[in-house]
């Protein structure tokens, strides 16, 4: 009878045994292999939870792109260009006496571009370059709607335009986002009309803020990203993943023509000063000082015998214009403006065009190895500054 209940004991001891050691093998097989390392036991493999990643983008932009799609416009625009073209004579003695003739050839040009409705009211953001001298502009809606717009005003000096479409229907404005927020590597979508094909999108990021020295425009502050800008996509829309619009697209860099994923757009912030201007003034009022300059090399320094590299060098003087009448020489090395420390023309030509006409600036500097110090008062920059200072009287 004890012997019966020890081997039932037994018995039921092995199976208990055996059933715990199925149940650890099916959990873990590894169990199974081979142990190295002088019999340390297995090492299990780390659990990474997701929030130890960085957040990923989302799966689809479909949702920015119906937020600003809407508001982007195909614009077609006409010009008429003459041109002279050289017709032959047949007579040999008319031929030398008259020796050429030309007669005056006008031809009808069109432009394709794109524009942004910034306001329920109709007004409209496009690039100069697309409507300047045109004499019939189209805008087409996303919709494929033809509507009337007219010219409110341009400033050919930042390429961009605003137009005001004429109707009494209440239209879909893109929502505006923070451009100086910008980073390298954001995502940023293009919403244009490349090549008349239609409205389309594509997708890139942020490649540099704040470009600049690229002798496109006289005020630059170019986004670059290497989302697809084709012809036809200037003027439309560069929007962030939230479809919030943050650029004007403007142009691209390329020997072939096409995309090359070097594209350039105006941001939101300097769009949207210019189109406030525009929309008040009719146009856009800057300082200006009849002034123009180099940056200051450690070469100049040499050559010139300046005191240092900091500032900009005073190249140009215009006659009689408001640096003129204040002191300023061509040589002059200017340091400072209203205490500013400007780092080169380009943030020279900034300040003074950020201060309304009739304001004075105090300039400091050095003339030779004697200090400059002078105020002098801003005038309205004129539209053809450039060409005043380049043909105008010097000093």
């Amino acid at each position: 009878m004890r012997l019966r209940k020890f081997l039932s004991f037994l018995f039921t001891s092995v199976v208990a045994g055996l059933a715990a050691t199925f149940a650890v093998l099916l959990i873990k097989p590894q169990m199974l292999e081979p142990q190295t390392g002088g019999g340390s036991p297995p090492v299990e493999p780390e659990q990474h939870s997701a929030a130890v990643f960085p957040a990923s983008g989302p799966v689809s932009y479909a949702r920015a792109v119906a937020r600003a799609a809407p508001s982007v416009v195909n614009i077609y625009a006409t010009k008429l260009t003459t041109e002279d073209k050289l017709e032959p004579i047949d007579n040999a003695l008319l031929r030398q006496y008259y020796g050429r003739r030309y007669s005056r050839q006008r031809h009808r040009q069109s432009s394709l571009g794109s524009g942004v409705i910034v306001s329920p009211e109709g007004y409209l953001l496009t690039n100069n370059h697309i409507v300047e001298d045109a004499k019939q502009i189209e805008v087409v809606l996303a919709t494929g709607k033809s509507v009337p717009v007219r010219m409110v005003g341009n400033d050919p000096e930042s390429d961009l335009a605003v137009l005001k479409i004429e109707t009494q229907d209440r239209l879909p404005s893109i929502p505006l986002g923070n451009s100086e927020t910008l980073a390298v590597g954001d995502v940023v979508l293009a919403i244009g009309n490349p090549y008349g094909v239609g409205q389309t999108v594509t997708m890139g990021i942020v490649s540099a803020t704040g470009r600049s020295h690229l002798d496109i425009n006289t005020f630059e502050n170019f986004i670059q990203t290497d989302a697809a800008i084709n012809p036809g996509n200037s003027g439309g829309a560069l929007i962030n993943a939230q479809g919030e619009m943050v650029g004007i697209s403007t142009l691209i860099f390329s020997e072939s023509g096409g995309s090359q994923g070097i594209g350039f757009a105006i941001p939101t912030a300097l769009a949207q000063g210019v189109m406030e201007q525009i929309v008040r003034n009719g146009r856009v009022v800057r300082g200006w000082l009849g002034i123009t300059g180099q940056d200051v090399t450690p070469h100049l320094v040499e050559s010139f015998a300046l005191h240092d590299v900091d500032g900009i060098l005073v190249s140009r003087v215009l006659k009689d214009g408001p640096a003129d009448r204040a002191g300023i020489w061509p040589g002059d090395v200017i340091t400072r403006i209203n205490g500013l420390i400007p780092t080169d023309v380009d943030d020279v030509l900034n300040i003074i065009a950020g201060k309304p006409p009739g304001s004075r600036m105090h300039l400091e500097g050095w003339r030779g190895k004697e200090k400059l110090d002078v105020y002098a008062v801003v005038t309205e920059r004129p539209a053809d500054a450039i060409r005043r200072i380049r043909t105008g009287r010097t000093n």
